[in-house]
C-alpha cells in the first residue's frame, strides 16, 4: 500500500546505529540499506499514524478500508470526496439509520442536495382494543431530492443506497427535482 513512494529514506537509517567495527564493512551497510529500502514505508507509516485514521486525510485507499472498520458500504462509483464524507458521518448516520433523519442525512451527502422523506407509517397509543391502524397500507416512503442538476444525479445509485435503509417490505418512490 505506502511501498510504491520513490526515494522514501528511512528517518533512521540502520547502518548509522551499528557497531563500529561494522560501520565500516561494506556488506553489511549495503545490507542494511536494503533493509531501510524495505523498513521506510513502515516508519512512515508510523509517524503519520493518526492521519490515517482520519478520512479527511487518509489516503484513498485507506479510506475504504476505514468504511469497513465503520459497517459502511461505499460504492465503487462514488466520489473521492463522497467517501470520505460518509466514512467520517458514519458514527453520526449509524446513530439515525433508518429514520426520516437519518435518510435524509445520508442522500445529503451522496447528492449535496436536499431529501425530504414522507412515509405512510406512524405510532400511535390506543385506549380501545383492536382499533385501527394509523398510516395506510401497504406501507411506502416517498423521497424527493432536491439538486441543482437532476441529471447529475445517479438514480441508480441513489436507488441501491435507498433500499439499503428503508425496510425490504416497505415500497419506495424516489423522486429527483430541480
Amino acid at each position: 500500500m505506502r511501498s510504491a513512494v520513490e526515494d522514501l529514506h528511512s528517518p533512521h537509517p540502520l547502518g548509522e546505529r551499528m557497531p563500529a567495527v561494522y560501520t565500516d564493512d561494506d556488506f553489511t551497510q549495503r545490507f542494511t540499506r536494503a533493509l531501510d529500502e524495505v523498513l521506510a514505508p513502515v516508519f512512515t507509516v508510523l509517524d503519520c499514524f493518526s492521519a490515517y485514521l482520519d478520512p479527511r486525510l487518509a489516503p484513498d485507499d485507506f479510506v475504504d478500508w476505514l468504511a469497513g472498520w465503520v459497517a459502511l458500504d461505499l460504492d465503487e462509483s462514488w466520489s473521492a470526496g463522497q467517501r470520505r464524507d460518509l466514512v467520517a458521518s458514519a458514527v453520526h448516520l449509524h446513530r439515525s439509520r433508518g429514520t426520516k433523519r437519518g435518510i435524509e442525512d445520508h442522500l445529503r451527502l451522496l447528492t449535496g442536495g436536499s431529501a425530504e422523506v414522507v412515509d405512510s407509517g406512524g405510532t400511535t397509543v390506543s385506549t380501545q382494543a383492536h382499533g385501527p391502524l394509523p398510516g395506510s397500507s401497504p406501507a411506502h416512503v416517498r423521497i424527493r431530492i432536491r439538486v441543482a442538476d437532476p441529471d447529475s444525479v445517479d438514480r441508480a445509485r441513489i436507488t441501491a443506497a435507498v433500499r439499503r435503509m428503508v425496510p425490504a417490505h416497505v415500497a419506495t418512490t424516489i423522486e429527483v427535482t430541480p
